[in-house]
């Protein structure tokens, strides 16, 4: 249950992110060029009035809050995901080097049986 709200906070993050980075776009620069031309900063004057600066100041702020705080809510849910699973003890590579040295110990010959003595050659 929990990795569906992780997902749709994942979701959410991006749609505010892409918000705020059109919102900061969107601003007139100081100097009355740049990016915030391009975008039509002049149409937000004539949706938002001449308070349109202001405006989009506020929202960037709140944008901003919002992006931050959800950023950090979901730090704190996939930390604590990640926590509540039971801790694994081996990882991969230590299950294929203990199977490997198992193969070996089985080829090997148990040391409690005697290895055959080796045959006498005769003199010659």
């Amino acid at each position: 249950m929990a990795q569906i709200f992780i997902t749709a906070g994942i979701f959410l993050l991006i749609l505010v992110s892409l918000f705020l980075v059109l919102l900061v776009l969107m601003q007139r620069a100081n100097n009355d060029g740049g990016l915030g031309t391009a975008f039509g900063s002049g149409i937000t004057e004539s949706a938002f009035g001449t308070d349109a600066g202001n405006v989009m100041t506020k929202l960037t702020r709140i944008s901003f809050v919002l992006f931050a705080g959800l950023a950090f809510v979901l730090y704190l849910a996939i930390i604590a995901q990640h926590s509540a699973r039971p801790e694994r003890t081996q990882s991969l590579f230590d299950e294929e080097a203990a199977a490997v040295s198992t193969q070996e110990e089985a080829a090997l010959p148990a040391a409690s049986e005697e290895a055959p003595a080796p045959a006498e050659t005769p003199a010659q």
